[in-house]
């Protein structure tokens, strides 16, 4: 795939949590785009694993990303040119159960992954990924940009505002954009992306994977808000985001050195509802109900993403639509659990043609 300019032909790239949902997809991208790929991640979180079905051959470290000697040891030892930083924990309910844990790893962890490509000598920076839920949730209709406050009601959602501060207080203390070229070479770009669904999530506490998990287990699934509403988009949207975040990076292009939002149009934001309504269309089997539960921790009820920042200086669009997303999704589940096939392949390609097709920036 001669994408995103062929950037990364060859380069040395690192993606730190490699075994998660996106991480296993963006490996997955970056190997058809020719780079030589590093994972990074302290282990396998699911069964089945998106990263294992995908049998990737690449280079696998099973690191904390809170040890920093041993993380800087093979950071030193790889000498990347990027790293896509993903490492974290994920979960807006087990980030309830073990907040420490959260807080460590989310702001911690990737303070160690700044602080180390300071003495890096290969690297041209950094694309951080967080969260859309990084910014102080008021439950309105608002859609949030990228001058919004940081915030966090949930542990979760305030170790990525506090991970955002993180990343704000390293680009102006140590990788300055009056300094480039200078007393650096680094730029240090991060990426904000809505709820995202594609094939090959079977994590905890998610709308979809919870669904599929229960429907083969010929289980109803209790939704606990189905009125909440999300910046539902496919997996391959975000990622493409942080492609192009990473080509700049890779130019020396300062001007990425920034928060950006990556999210569907304003329309595509849906309600949990019809998220599921849309998804039993494409396959009868899925079963949910709505019962009235008490005693639920806090959860955003209303979230919404202005990306007309990445649309504006980036030229950066979103390919499909949501009635395309969940199909795709769905039908990733459907063909894995009825003739044992994986699409993540099939998908990627699909993508890219539409993307072809519409013009999009980076596909030429």
């Amino acid at each position: 795939m001669k994408l995103f300019g062929n950037i990364y032909q060859g380069k040395k790239v690192v993606v730190t949590g490699h075994t998660g949902f996106k991480g296993s997809w963006l490996v997955f991208w970056l190997q058809k785009l020719g780079a030589i790929v590093y994972g990074i991640s302290d282990k396998i979180y699911t069964n089945p694993s998106h990263i294992e079905l995908l049998q990737l051959n690449i280079d696998e470290s099973f690191i904390d990303i809170i040890n920093y000697k041993e993380l800087s040891n093979k950071l030193q030892e790889i000498q990347p040119d990027i790293i896509f930083h993903l490492a974290a924990q994920a979960l807006v309910r087990y980030s309830y159960q073990e907040p420490i844990e959260t807080f460590t790893t989310n702001i911690i962890g990737t303070a160690n992954i700044f602080d180390i490509c300071r003495s890096l000598a290969s690297i041209k920076g950094i694309v951080n990924v967080t969260s859309d839920k990084c910014y102080e949730n008021f439950e309105n209709d608002w859609a949030y940009n990228e001058s919004d406050r940081m915030g966090g009601y949930d542990p979760y959602s305030a170790s990525k505002g506090a991970a955002e501060l993180i990343v704000s207080s390293y680009r102006r203390s140590f990788f300055n954009i009056d300094s480039f070229g200078n007393s650096h070479h680094f730029i240090l770009a991060s990426g904000r992306a809505g709820n995202v669904i594609g094939g090959g999530d079977w994590s905890k506490d998610r709308l979809i994977p919870d669904l599929i998990k229960n429907s083969i287990a010929n289980k109803t699934t209790e939704i606990r808000n189905p009125s909440a509403t999300r910046p539902w988009q496919h997996v391959l949207e975000p990622l493409s985001g942080y492609l192009l975040l990473g080509q700049k990076v890779l130019e020396g292009d300062i001007s990425v050195s920034d928060g950006w939002n990556f999210g569907p149009k304003k329309s595509e934001v849906l309600t949990v509802q019809k998220v599921l309504e849309e998804s039993s269309l494409v396959w009868e089997n899925l079963k949910f109900h709505f019962p009235k539960l008490e005693n639920q921790p806090h959860e955003a009820h209303f979230l919404r993403l202005d990306c007309s920042k990445a649309n504006i200086n980036l030229n950066w669009y979103p390919v499909w639509d949501m009635n395309q997303s969940i199909k795709k999704t769905i039908n990733w589940y459907k063909d894995f659990y009825t003739i044992n096939k994986i699409n993540t392949e099939d998908d990627l390609n699909t993508y890219v043609k539409d993307a072809v097709e519409k013009q999009i920036i980076w596909t030429k």
